[in-house]
């Protein structure tokens, strides 16, 4: 028997209906029949017994199909992990993202490509808010799912995966916690507080130095990670921008989070090296792309 008689034998012992074999295999119901009847002739015997209603396995045909599922499962799982190693899908792939909304799509995704890719490990990690594409550069980290802007000469700006609303974290006592929304203008009576460590121009954009209207916008003081900013907020040190979704990741009795009116959205992108194009690359993107659809 060839592979694809195998294979249209066992697509019938399972669907025991011609027709619908045939849809499965995209195939017309008389190659199934015809490849049915040379098996037949083959063997000897009756593999399937027919009626105008009803199709089923006959005693030589359950035992036909237990001793090639196994095999046939084999050879497919051969053949699927010479595509990927042909591919270069295998190995590990180490995948970074800079919020905990961002990290559920990482993990979902991650999921969906190792049933497709599984010779390849995903391994999952934060990426660190000071220094978001320090990792990339030294390879040991593959992706990020970070905020953007990016623009570096190094850096493969890939899709945009999704674009978040703004809201402003203040202290609870605050003036802002008490109104539906803020205006960037806003941001002049407020001490901002902000990170350090990224490029001038994502700064420039997520904590800027001036309103829309010019006013200056008072600094408050600086911090390299995201639960300092919230725990200098609730003290009273200033207030922070932030993603709307943060809210219900990172609620607190003593900060507010109140929407923005005015300001962009927050958008969020994959980033690769440039020298790190590689086939498992280009394949989680287009699997965490499926998945962000879905």
């Amino acid at each position: 028997m060839e592979l694809r008689e195998i294979e249209i034998f066992l697509a019938l012992a399972e669907e025991l209906h011609f027709g619908r074999t045939a849809d499965r295999l995209h195939v017309t119901p008389a190659r199934v029949s015809q490849a049915i009847k040379k098996q037949e002739r083959a063997i000897g015997a009756e593999l399937f017994r027919r009626t105008s209603r009803t199709v089923q396995l006959t005693p030589i045909g359950v035992e036909l199909r237990d001793g090639l599922a196994a095999g046939y499962r084999q050879i497919q799982e051969a053949l699927a992990a010479a595509a990927t190693a042909g591919q270069g899908i295998t190995g590990e792939l180490r995948v970074a993202y800079s919020a905990a909304w961002s990290g559920n799509l990482i993990v979902a995704a991650a999921d969906r490509f190792r049933a497709h890719h599984p010779h390849c490990v995903v391994h999952i990690q934060d990426s660190q808010l000071n220094d978001p594409l320090g990792p990339l550069r030294d390879g040991s980290t593959d992706l990020v799912l970070i905020e953007l802007p990016i623009d570096e000469p190094d850096i493969v700006n890939g899709p945009v995966i999704f674009i978040e609303p703004r809201a402003l974290v203040v202290p609870v006592g605050h003036p802002f916690a008490e109104r539906e929304t803020v205006s960037v203008e806003d941001l002049a009576e407020a001490p901002l507080v902000n990170i350090t460590g990224q490029p001038q121009y994502f700064l420039d954009l997520h904590y800027p130095r001036r309103t829309p209207k010019g006013r200056p916008i008072p600094r408050g003081p600086s911090t390299t990670a995201w639960q300092e900013v919230l725990a200098l907020v609730a003290a009273g040190k200033g207030v922070s921008p932030t993603c709307a979704r943060a809210a219900h990741y990172y609620a607190r009795p003593d900060i507010a989070y109140v929407p923005f009116r005015d300001a962009p959205p927050v958008e969020y992108g994959l980033l690769w090296s440039a020298t790190g194009n590689t086939p498992k690359v280009r394949a989680f993107v287009r699997t965490l792309l499926e998945t962000a659809a879905a």
